[in-house]
């Protein structure tokens, strides 16, 4: 599903002694299919974008449209939103139960929220001996992954996930990622994450949209954005802190590449590199 915003504003407290202009004048695209990474500081308005592409709120001027149509046509349906912490909003006595709650509103057959239900959680990488556990005897990733399994199982055509590691151990936010990774090249979904993490960002996503005051600082691919070091500083972001330290091997004298930012890229280039200096 392509998704177009143009000239969305969205003004908190309007005519009020409490007015904030959270968004101003956002223009952006996104392509069917494509996976986006969303990052700016508190306060730079990306929960309240994010909100707007769920129908949660209502432009102060301004539209969304998906395929061409007006966002509020059949949103909930079409459209997935994970919350940070989404593992807090389960409730029901077991795993498939509450990753059946949603498609079970639908007015599915049994046969169909099944083979949802199923589909979601082997996608999200839990399998069939943790069904009939209580949610609440998953570890912390176990419990995410259920979670976003439940938005899953609506078949939505673009999923948001909003800080989808936070809180996580280092085991949980790696189980988290290739869930994540796992979920979008099989379904082909529109995915858009939204993170305070460089390092998770740069490893997924095809294009990444900087927002600053409620405005869209920067865009482009991970290399492009995580090139402008300088301008997202000022704006109180950095670059992964890989870019660092290759930064700091290319000051003392060394000839690696300035535009690696993720382990997996840094083990490539380095094993390259210590062969040839060998």
């Amino acid at each position: 599903m392509s998704i177009k915003i143009n000239h969305l504003t969205h003004i908190y407290g309007e005519n009020s002694v409490f007015e904030k202009k959270a968004l101003d004048d956002i223009n952006f695209e996104i392509n069917d299919g494509e996976f986006i990474g969303l990052i700016g500081h508190t306060g730079s308005g990306k929960s309240t974008l994010i909100q707007h592409l769920n129908a949660l709120l209502v432009p102060t001027s301004g539209e969304v449209l998906l395929n061409g149509e007006n966002i509020y046509a059949d949103i909930r349906q079409r459209v997935g939103l994970v919350f940070q912490y989404p593992e807090h909003q389960l409730f029901e006595m077991t795993v498939y139960k509450d990753v059946a709650y949603g498609p079970g509103n639908l007015g599915l057959s049994e046969d169909e929220i099944d083979k949802r239900v199923r589909e979601a959680l082997d996608t999200v990488g839990l399998d069939e001996d943790i069904f009939e556990k209580s949610p609440f005897e998953l570890s912390g990733g176990q419990k995410r992954r259920a979670a976003i399994a439940g938005v899953l199982a609506m078949e939505p055509e673009v999923l948001i996930l909003d800080e989808p590691t936070a809180g996580l151990d280092p085991k949980g936010r790696d189980e988290i990622l290739e869930a994540i990774r796992i979920m979008h090249n099989k379904r082909k979904i529109t995915v858009i994450l939204v993170s305070h993490s460089m390092e998770d960002v740069a490893k997924l996503v095809d294009r990444i949209i900087v927002l600053s005051k409620g405005k869209i600082a920067i865009t482009g691919t991970p290399k492009e954005v995580f090139a402008q070091v300088e301008k997202l500083e000022s704006i109180g972001l950095a670059a992964p802190q890989i870019s660092y330290v290759f930064s700091e091997l290319i000051e003392r004298g060394y000839d690696v590449p300035c535009d690696v930012y993720t382990v997996s890229e840094a083990t490539d280039v380095l094993y390259k590199f210590l062969k040839q200096v060998k």
